[in-house]
């Protein structure tokens, strides 16, 4: 066994997990990440970890399991040994969520407690104690009972998503009141980059904007444009995950910038930054309401700030650009492809 500090990432795949292993091995850990089975590769947000030359020896390993299936959990588990565990896994899309949600809840809900549970089972065969990280998510506050929300606001959850969440986070505290595990819960507001699945309403715009830009789309369909968010760059949002497993004592953070915009402003600066104008392009669709709107996220970050030193270094102004930038390289490379008479598949923007 490496002498290397070992972390386990749930959802090393994703958004989050690819930017969380990029700083953990930047910080010498030996890094194992879950991943799920499936026809097709997934692993293109982690893929550049193995290219790049200034990580020749990674120490990167891949395993196959599934949160859903506590057996093969707990195996790794016993196999990694880990000194932390970020369990980042879920299906994260709160849209999808109101079309499966039973399987939302299976892998969000009783997936942390799958793991919460493997690993208090291995503390106590073993002697070694992990400490976990649980990501709480900022639509567990939902319809608001106070503005900003902080650690000790009230949850509403307004999805099934937000409610198994609600349970991961509750499970998490148990475990950590019950059994004394090192378990906390990062309440993570909303978290982009050029990374984002395009699904997300917010790389739904910027990839819109790439296309339309280049002429390769005519609209943007949105739902929901008034609906408020305390949008954050994920980059900056993973160091409060390790951050937090490097306290003495565990404990929940809010995760956020303190500010909130809505998503007609984001869709305005994004279309602003190609010099198009936001009207011409976007029109509402009522398809992309949500059964429950959640209209306004804001996070008080103060605790985090204070107690562990962290505070977020990029703007939101700088987020748009950084993923508009992205995805127009994206839209370019497309219609060069495109112009070349190679099939391309069609980009339909829905889900937001």
């Amino acid at each position: 066994m490496s002498d290397a500090k070992r972390a386990l990432i749930t959802g090393i795949t994703g958004q989050d997990g690819s930017y969380l292993a990029e700083l953990l091995l930047g910080k010498g850990y030996e890094v194992h990440g879950i991943i799920r089975r499936a026809s097709s590769f997934n692993t293109g947000r982690i893929d550049h970890l193995y290219q790049d030359p200034h990580h020749q020896d990674v120490k990167l390993k891949l395993h196959y399991a599934d949160l859903c299936d506590a057996s093969s959990v707990e195996k790794l588990v016993h196999a990694i040994q880990p000194h932390e565990v970020y369990n980042l896994g879920a299906q994260s899309h709160v849209r999808v969520s109101f079309d499966m949600p039973i399987y939302t809840a299976e892998t969000v809900g009783m997936g942390a407690l799958k793991l919460l549970e493997a690993l208090r089972e291995y503390r106590d065969k073993t002697g070694n104690e992990p400490r976990f990280y649980q990501a709480s998510s900022s639509e567990q506050y939902g319809k608001v009972v106070e503005t900003p929300q902080k650690e000790t606001t009230p949850f509403y959850p307004r999805s099934p998503y937000a409610c198994a969440k609600v349970m991961a986070h509750w499970a998490t505290v148990n475990y950590r009141e019950s059994y004394g595990m090192h378990a906390s819960c990062g309440i993570l507001f909303n978290h982009e980059s050029p990374r984002r699945g395009e699904t997300f309403v917010t790389r739904k715009i910027t990839r819109a904007v790439g296309r339309i830009k280049l002429g390769m789309q005519k609209k943007l369909y949105l739902g929901n444009l008034d609906s408020k968010r305390d949008w954050g760059f994920a980059g900056d949002y993973v160091e409060m995950m390790w951050r937090m497993l490097q306290q003495e004592t565990a404990d929940d953070y809010v995760v956020a910038t303190g500010q909130t915009w809505s998503v007609r402003e984001f869709a305005e600066k994004a279309f602003a930054c190609v010099g198009l104008d936001f009207d011409e392009y976007v029109e509402f669709d009522k398809r992309y309401l949500r059964p429950a709107e959640v209209d306004l996220l804001l996070g008080d970050p103060s605790k985090a700030k204070a107690q562990l030193g962290w505070v977020p270094t990029t703007s939101f102004d700088r987020l748009v650009e950084m993923m508009v930038e992205n995805d127009m390289d994206l839209a370019e490379r497309e219609k060069t492809l495109k112009d070349a008479g190679h099939a391309m598949p069609e980009f339909s923007g829905h889900d937001q």
